[in-house]
């Protein structure tokens, strides 16, 4: 018996078929499903911040209007009085504690032989020291070696000089200015111990 297939259709696995595409139906469905997530998450961060954003907003422009406020409260001309007095008790304390034996200790160790002080005056301002110095020389090199000293101990800053004049007998006087800031026993400088005078104090000084 002669058996023929007279189909003109392949065949095919019709349910194997049908599990790729449930398999794809569920694959796309749990995309769109945690697309939907995320974008509901997002949001609402979004929202949370935004309130975040609102809420420190309006609590600046509330601060804003409190600090207006006590400005436009306060006196003015009180407080600029009460800024120049703490600004005087501050110089005070400044020139109570300020050491005298400290600043000749250092001129001595610094001054070279053929340089004399002739008055040395500190002023005290906004906790700034500033030493002025009136001094005599025989040479403008002697002079320089003075200045190089005070800046080599590390307490003597911005040191200039000015106002010089020749006296009679040849020598240089001149108005030195240099910013004070002492600290606990300094060592004398290795560039002074040669030239200054070791015991004798300089003649002349008024306090």
């Amino acid at each position: 018996m002669l058996r023929t297939n007279l189909s003109t259709r392949p065949f095919y696995n019709e349910r194997g078929v049908h599990v790729v595409l449930a398999l794809l139906a569920v694959l796309v469905i749990a995309l769109t499903a945690w697309q939907i997530a995320r974008v509901v998450r997002l949001s609402t961060y979004k929202t949370e911040l935004n309130a975040v954003v609102r809420r420190d907003r309006a609590e600046a422009e509330k601060l804003t209007r409190e600090a207006g406020e006590i400005r436009r409260g306060m006196n003015q001309q009180e407080l600029a009085t009460v800024s120049a007095a703490a600004a005087e008790a501050n110089d005070l304390i400044e020139q109570r504690s300020f050491t005298w034996t400290a600043l000749f200790n250092q001129l001595e160790a610094t001054l070279p032989e053929d340089v004399m002080l002739t008055s040395v005056r500190p002023t005290f301002k906004e906790g700034h020291t500033i030493i002025s110095f009136e001094l005599q020389g025989r040479r403008t090199e002697d002079v320089d070696t003075f200045m190089d000293h005070l800046e080599a101990t590390g307490q003597f800053h911005d040191v200039r000089w000015a106002q010089e004049t020749i006296t009679e007998t040849g020598l240089h006087r001149l108005t030195m200015q240099a910013e004070y800031t002492p600290s606990a026993p300094a060592l004398r400088p290795a560039a002074a111990q040669e030239s200054a005078k070791p015991a004798q104090p300089p003649a002349g000084v008024k306090r």
